[in-house]
């Protein structure tokens, strides 16, 4: 694998934005390594769902410790997300490879990327509404709704993080947020990061099965991401998190702009 350090710079940078944020992961690695590395979208998306599933995981160890973490809601989320995966992964098998693939991935990631930073741009408004609607606004869903909405948000993540890698972070979080208002934030948090590391592992094993995984990258990325999540997040604690979103937000409107405006304009 060659520029190993290069690789390592870029999960560095991912890695602090996540830490920093919660922003970033898939909508952030994989566009990065499509377009500034030349990685093909099809071993872009595979590698970086095990990436996430790697770098995810101890998260969601520091939620369990915490209590942040409600496994109802996980399990209703992966009844919908695991089948959806599973068949995702068969249609992927049978697609037609190359040029085909990778421009089903590349149009599916950036609908996703955009979809990303306009939740985090409209992540204010949607917790006041929710605040609000503790009162007046909004009301509490019956359990049945629940599952119904959760299970079939779990189906379009897994579909969604199955194809692009992008979705099981801010999309889910902001799912959660609109069907349970009146849970504690955290705990969505640490159930939409567990959730995220289950669907990510089963779709990077099928990715894998693929052939659309690359191990040393994998490594290169790790060794890069793991401290700059830990970095990220002594940075979160000291600087405004608005602004770092707003950044993080526009940067991938951009990238989700121009990524279509080449599939549409330019044809690649």
């Amino acid at each position: 694998m060659q520029d190993g350090f290069g690789f390592s710079v870029a999960g560095l940078v991912v890695g602090i934005a996540v830490g920093a944020t919660g922003v970033g992961g898939g909508s952030l690695m994989t566009p990065i390594l499509i377009m500034f590395y030349g990685i093909s979208p099809a071993l872009a998306v595979g590698t970086d769902l095990l990436f996430a599933s790697a770098s995810k995981s101890f998260g969601v160890l520091l939620h369990g410790r915490n209590g942040s973490l409600d496994w109802r809601i996980v399990r209703w989320m992966a009844i919908g997300s695991v089948p959806a995966t599973l068949l995702t992964l068969l249609f992927l098998h049978s697609y037609p490879k190359g040029a085909q693939l990778d421009s089903l991935i590349k149009l599916t990631l950036a609908i996703a990327i955009i979809a990303t930073a306009t939740f985090t741009l409209l992540q204010d408004q949607i917790m006041r509404l929710i605040k609000g609607g503790k009162s007046h606004v909004v009301t509490e869903l019956s359990e049945r709704r629940q599952f119904q909405l959760t299970v079939v948000s779990g189906i379009l993540i897994g579909a969604l993080v199955t194809i692009s890698s992008v979705g099981a972070g801010v999309i889910g979080m902001m799912l959660l947020l609109l069907i349970y208002p009146k849970h504690a934030p955290i705990r969505l948090v640490g159930s939409d990061l567990a959730h995220a590391v289950i669907i990510t592992a089963i779709a990077g094993a099928g990715h894998a099965s693929l052939g659309t995984v690359d191990y040393s990258l994998l490594g290169y990325l790790l060794v890069g991401a793991l401290p700059g999540i830990w970095i990220g997040s002594k940075i979160g604690f000291k600087l405004s998190e608005k602004p770092l979103k707003r950044l993080i937000a526009g940067l991938l409107i951009f990238i989700g702009g121009t990524m279509l405006w080449k599939i549409f304009a330019v044809g690649h």
